[in-house]
């Protein structure tokens, strides 16, 4: 259960859209579900970062800075959120792992990278390191979530119109909050019912790479933009839920995963075991 590898490597272009993340439940879930499957090293590592708060507390604040005036938040941060996918096939000629610097960040992928180098590196301050540690966090799980990956002409789902057991809504939001919401759970009574302990399932998932997270989640959206359903009722929730409960859980062990390796050096060496290399250490 400790053992908790992970592996790294990025891609694509993308069209601005806007977008919201995982609702907050869903953000807190993959929080919480991360906290149980960090290594003693790592906790004592993040602490100061966390100033006192959890994975769960921190997961929403990138979502909640956007109501900061300051240039950033307005009108910059948006595109870490989401990357628009024209064709996943072609995902590897789109990595950048050489990312250092904010004005370098163009999409998802690019944010995960430079909140990555900028917590391995020892040159960064205290201050730019929370930064990143909170942003990564958030930023994780937005990569798990269906249409962060979605299409550039309907903005990730935002513009295609749906009504939710009777209530007009859009795919995005359906996606984000409201099938989570559906089943009427506080985040941690959510994530009690869908933690793991599978340790075949916990390295089936780690043996993965931010690309591969985006890459999932660009073909659930597409399959489910091709079923066209406008209407959504109890049919589809009971069809899209368990898709649901695998992302959040598959972005909490990953996530994991991810500190794991850049906070306990112990995990390096397990890491050699996946049957995808090890990528983390380009990233410096």
């Amino acid at each position: 259960m400790r053992r908790i590898t992970l592996a790294t490597t990025l891609l694509l272009g993308l069209v601005t859209s806007q977008v919201q993340a995982w609702g907050q439940n869903g953000h807190r879930i993959v929080g919480e579900l991360a906290e149980a499957h960090l290594t003693e090293t790592t906790k004592q590592a993040i602490l100061p970062l966390l100033e006192g708060d959890s994975l769960a507390e921190v997961s929403t604040w990138a979502d909640e800075m956007r109501s900061s005036p300051n240039e950033f938040w307005q009108k910059k941060s948006t595109k870490w959120h989401y990357i628009n996918v024209s064709d996943p096939k072609n995902m590897q000629q789109h990595v950048h792992t050489d990312i250092h610097s904010k004005e370098q960040v163009k999409n998802i992928l690019d944010g995960i990278y430079y909140t990555i180098n900028t917590l391995k590196s020892e040159k960064t301050s205290i201050d730019e390191k929370r930064f990143a540690m909170r942003f990564l966090v958030h930023l994780v799980g937005d990569s798990h979530q269906p249409f962060h990956a979605g299409r550039a002409d309907d903005h990730g789902g935002n513009k295609i119109k749906v009504e939710f057991f009777g209530k007009n809504s859009n795919l995005h939001s359906v996606w984000d909050t409201e099938l989570i919401q559906n089943e009427n759970l506080s985040f941690t009574e959510f994530t009690r019912f869908i933690q793991t302990e599978n340790k075949e399932l916990i390295a089936e998932y780690l043996a993965s790479t931010p690309a591969d997270w985006l890459i999932e989640s660009s073909n659930i959206a597409e399959s489910i933009y091709n079923a066209e359903q406008t209407e959504m009722k109890y049919r589809y929730v009971f069809d899209h839920m368990p898709i649901v409960k695998t992302r959040l859980v598959q972005g909490g062990i990953r996530l994991a995963g991810l500190l794991n390796l850049i906070f306990d050096g112990s995990m390096q060496a397990k890491a050699k075991s996946l049957s995808k290399p090890l990528a983390l250490e380009s990233a410096n």
